[in-house]
């Protein structure tokens, strides 16, 4: 089967040069000076306080299921989830393989209040400007497309914009991407090869996580990302350490998304 990674990875690479032809860095770095100051919304401060840590995704599409929820709109579904008790959003803004858009992203700004992730392949601090410009809280750095040395300097960058940054690992071997710029740290279940889920990879890997926490002095929040689909696994999860929850399947394959949402905590609390 080929690398699904690798093809996202390419043609990211490719959008991104294509998007610097058309408006060059300096250009966004302009605009982010001129940008109207917001009060940021803390996403690791809001899941450390948040009873039940759900991260809601909203996102059309997934790369080895197809559609989900092709018809999705930002409008109905992102002040759902705010009603119905998620902690944070994560909206998809990659299209080819998502379904999703930028504007997806600029759309939930003006609707909620809550923390919201920009969840793409960033490779490139002009994705970072990018996020900033759209009103994202948090960026998405992926340990598996990224060198250690790139990571930290676009975390770093991160920072220096007012963003917090979710680091994402899957293997034990990608926590030498954490630096003191990481505000969080995901173990995500999905295998980015095959995307294939496994819930077990959550639970397997965390004491070597607390561990190399422990010899290295960083306190990352822990995010559980993927493959959860039940109030049973979040609490399991919770128990073991982890303190966000990030969910996309489970409530995007249904016809109300917010009210999905609203059923699964209920049932976790």
């Amino acid at each position: 089967m080929k690398d699904i990674l690798q093809t996202i990875v390419a043609y990211k690479q490719e959008e991104v040069r294509q998007r610097k032809a058309i408006m060059p860095l300096s250009a966004l770095q302009e605009q982010a000076k001129r940008q109207e100051k917001r009060k940021a919304c803390s996403m690791r401060h809001a899941l450390a306080l948040s009873p039940t840590g759900i991260i809601a995704e909203f996102k059309r599409k997934s790369p080895s299921k197809g559609w989900l929820h092709p018809d999705a709109k930002v409008d109905e579904v992102l002040p759902a989830y705010a009603k119905n008790g998620a902690s944070a959003c994560s909206l998809l803004t990659d299209a080819p393989f998502f379904g999703g858009s930028p504007d997806d992203l600029r759309k939930a700004r003006r609707l909620v209040d809550l923390p919201l992730l920009r969840k793409d392949f960033l490779i490139d601090e002009y994705q970072l400007y990018e996020a900033k410009l759209l009103g994202a809280d948090a960026v998405l750095l992926i340990a598996a497309i990224l060198t250690p040395p790139v990571c930290r300097s676009l975390a770093e960058k991160a920072h220096e914009l007012g963003l917090e940054t979710l680091l994402e690992i899957h293997r034990e071997e990608e926590l030498v991407h954490l630096s003191p710029a990481i505000d969080m740290l995901g173990v995500n279940n999905r295998n980015l090869g095959t995307f294939h889920t496994d819930i077990a990879n959550a639970k397997g890997i965390i004491r070597t996580v607390q561990s190399y926490l422990d010899k290295v002095r960083l306190t990352p929040l822990l995010i559980a990302e993927s493959g959860i689909h039940e109030a049973s696994s979040v609490r399991a999860l919770r128990n073991i350490g982890y303190q966000g929850f990030l969910i996309g399947e489970a409530f995007m394959r249904t016809k109300s998304p917010g009210v999905t949402l609203g059923r699964f905590i209920q049932e976790l609390v």
